[in-house]
Parts: C-alpha cells; sequence; structure tokens
C-alpha cells in the first residue's frame, strides 16, 4: 500500500536517492531538489512523497515551487512542478499520478493560480494541462519544443485576466535562479 504524505525533514535521503534511481543515475535532478529545499521558492507543504506503508521506503516524490511569469518587468507569482520522480520498481502503478494530483489539489488550496511545467505532451494532460503558448505564455530560459511547456490553470480565468490586465500576452515564464546550478 502506498501512501502520499508531505516530505519531512528526515526525508531528505531517500528523496535524494530516489531521483538517483528515477534518472538513471544522473544528480542533476537530485540536486535540484536540495538548492530548492533551502531557496525562497520552497513551499513544504508541496514537497510530496509516495511511501511503501510497509517498508517507510520513498518510492516517488513531486516538488511544485514558486516561480514568477513576467510582462515587462511586472512578476505574477506561479509555481511550476519539477521534478517528479518514481523509483523504477514501481513505475506504472499510478504513483506519479496519484502525486500530481495531490499537489494540484493542494496548490490550489493554497490560492495559487497557475502552474506550469516542462513535460511529456502525452502524459500531462490528463490532469488538465495544455500547452502554455496557446495562452500567451513564453519559455526562453530553455530551448524546448512548444508541446512541452505546458500550464494549468487552478483558478478559473485566470490566463485570460492576465491576458486582458497585459493586453494581449501573458508574459515570459522565468525559473528561479535555483533552477540553474
Amino acid at each position: 500500500m502506498i501512501q502520499i504524505r508531505t516530505a519531512a525533514a528526515s526525508d531528505g535521503e531517500q528523496i535524494y536517492q530516489l531521483h538517483l534511481r528515477a534518472f538513471g543515475g544522473r544528480k542533476e535532478e537530485s540536486e535540484l531538489v536540495e538548492r530548492i529545499r533551502v531557496s525562497d521558492g520552497y513551499v513544504p507543504e508541496l514537497s510530496l512523497v509516495a511511501v511503501e506503508e510497509e517498508t517507510g521506503e520513498v518510492v516517488g516524490h513531486a516538488l511544485i515551487s514558486k516561480a514568477a511569469v513576467y510582462d515587462l518587468d511586472q512578476p505574477t507569482e506561479v509555481l511550476v512542478l519539477a521534478p517528479i520522480g518514481v523509483d523504477p520498481a514501481y513505475q506504472r502503478q499510478g504513483i506519479g499520478g496519484h502525486l500530481i494530483r495531490e499537489g494540484l489539489s493542494r496548490a490550489e488550496a493554497l490560492g495559487f493560480k497557475l502552474v506550469l511545467l516542462i513535460g511529456h505532451p502525452s502524459y500531462y494532460p490528463r490532469f488538465g494541462f495544455e500547452p502554455a503558448g496557446l495562452h500567451g505564455l513564453v519559455l526562453m530560459q530553455f530551448v524546448v519544443p512548444d508541446e512541452v511547456f505546458m500550464v494549468r490553470e487552478l483558478a478559473p480565468g485566470e490566463l485570460v485576466r492576465m491576458r486582458d490586465e497585459r493586453k494581449g500576452t501573458v508574459g515570459e515564464l522565468k525559473y528561479p535562479q535555483t533552477f540553474f546550478a
């Protein structure tokens, strides 16, 4: 049985090792989690772990943190989902989906209005994500295909409101410096 809960400080090493396994031994995602955890953009309630109840092992982790959308140097606080990882032995069991749904629900309850991500275009739409470019959002810090840069409204009408307020464009997502080692 898998339980989804808020990550505790004591989960740090298990989360680090989990992302190493989930991303084939690459350290980038594990180190990104560590940098976000000590940054101003960290929202403790939005760092979620999936725990195997019998063993207490962390088998999944999703992190949603703060970023900003800028239009003419005017920032609007938003959230970004990254990274998310599931232990290879537990993949394809819906754990990632449970983490995402719980994270989005918590973000909405906390009053956040938009979540953005860079991710697989056939996976994230099932959680309500759409190509961000269709809504007037751009991403210039990373060169990625348009279809992998996605947005999900947590507050219906937020993208239209931002577009109207900014007279036609929503703006540029800027990941915090924390995302760049």
